[in-house]
């Protein structure tokens, strides 16, 4: 089983009494990390269920909390002595929270779950679990994670972490992160060989989301408004959200696009940036700028409708999102930086950067009283300028 960034916190908080909450989009490997936990626990006395079987949702829709124990005990748990239950897509269960809050405080009981909607994880399921939790985000892979699942052996990623572009770093591994940027970071799209398989399997995770997430999380009829919306949305990846204009191209009501929008967000689909400003000012732009969470999806609804340049500002979109918050600057009159990570670092993301795009950060981010700035690039220009972060050290 290939490791992951996140397996060495999730490992150590999974011998906590706390409910270690896994959340991220479906097949981004939360499954995966679970039995990983477990295969790291030092008993055997655990449970591993999965909400998405209806009597595992039967089972915890009960309202007798000690009938749904001796059920436990059936499948073989030893309630009388500590002992793991690990529950899969929560947010399909509606009265699982009062469920894991009864058996938390009343049994020595560790539970992990995992869901895919950031909404319920963060809001709902977070109300009756106060203080007895804490949410692990799961994300695509990032860059460094892809060249360990691609058994590169490099051993001293760290070294180039957010460091001013390296030549012999840069040849090495340039073709792989052209890889990366296509695919995008599923774990089992990564695992495939073939280029067209990976394909497939991007659009069956597309469609596996709308028919499964989408359907069971809302209203079963949405299901074709929402493919006709994100192919619009893809079509729109690093544009400023008008839901007007969105609505008037889909013939979708501009309040249920709101809605979708919505829907998508709180499911890890997408990602929208805010707008970045340090008071009410009147020159800033007020809409979100919208992102695909994996830009292998983004490539596959997006087709030839892209640039080469949006789909790699989409790309670190993505590599920034899993790594801390991201906004971006903009005034009415057009003046831009691309990203202001984690509200103190300014980024302009260029393909080929110029001695020029170094100027322009600089300028713009000392304006706004950003001291840290960076240009991020792709390729290397014919005039020589070296002077930025390749994109594929941004993990």
């Amino acid at each position: 089983m290939k490791e992951r960034d996140i397996y060495l916190d999730l490992v150590d908080h999974s011998k906590k009494k706390q409910v270690t909450v896994i959340t991220g989009m479906r097949r981004v490997g939360k499954s995966t990390a679970v039995k990983y936990i477990l295969q790291k626990t030092e008993h055997s006395n655990y449970l591993y269920l999965d909400c998405e079987r209806i009597e595992i949702r039967v089972l915890f829709n009960g309202r007798d909390y000690e009938n749904i124990r001796s059920e436990l005990e059936l499948m073989g748990l030893d309630l009388s002595k500590p002992a793991i239950i690990a529950l899969d897509e929560i947010q399909l269960v509606e009265n699982l929270p009062s469920v894991i809050k009864y058996l938390y405080d009343a049994y020595a009981i560790k539970f992990i779950v995992t869901g895919s909607s950031s909404y319920y994880m963060k809001n709902q399921f977070s109300e009756s679990l106060a203080g007895r939790k804490r949410i692990f985000e799961m994300y695509p892979l990032s860059f460094k994670e892809f060249l360990n699942f691609k058994d590169e052996g490099v051993i001293n990623f760290e070294k180039y972490a957010w460091q001013p572009l390296n030549k012999a770093w840069y040849n090495k591994f340039k073709d792989l992160y052209t890889e990366y940027i296509r695919f995008g970071g599923f774990p089992e799209v990564v695992l495939e060989g073939n280029q067209n398989d990976k394909i497939e399997l991007i659009k069956d995770i597309i469609n596996s989301y709308i028919e499964l997430d989408v359907k069971l999380l809302s209203d079963y009829s949405i299901s074709e408004d929402l493919y006709k919306l994100v192919k619009v949305l893809a079509s729109r990846a690093g544009n400023k959200v008008d839901y007007t204009k969105i609505s008037s191209i889909t013939g979708i009501n501009r309040q249920k696009v709101a809605t979708y929008i919505g829907l998508l967000e709180y499911t890890y689909f997408i990602y929208q940036a805010t707008p970045f400003t340090k008071n009410i000012d009147k020159e800033i732009s007020q809409q979100t700028k919208l992102y695909f969470a994996d830009t292998g999806i983004l490539n596959v609804l997006a087709g030839e409708q892209l640039s080469s340049g949006q789909i790699f500002e989409n790309a670190i979109a993505v590599q920034l999102k899993s790594q801390g918050t991201i906004q971006y600057y903009q005034k009415k009159t057009g003046q831009e930086i691309d990203f202001i990570f984690n509200g103190n670092t300014a980024l302009e993301v260029k393909e080929t950067p110029v001695q020029q795009d170094k100027q322009t950060i600089e300028y713009r981010a000392l304006a706004i009283d950003i001291n840290r700035y960076f240009v991020i690039g792709r390729h290397l220009s014919n005039s020589g300028f070296l002077d930025f972060i390749w994109g594929g050290n941004v993990y």
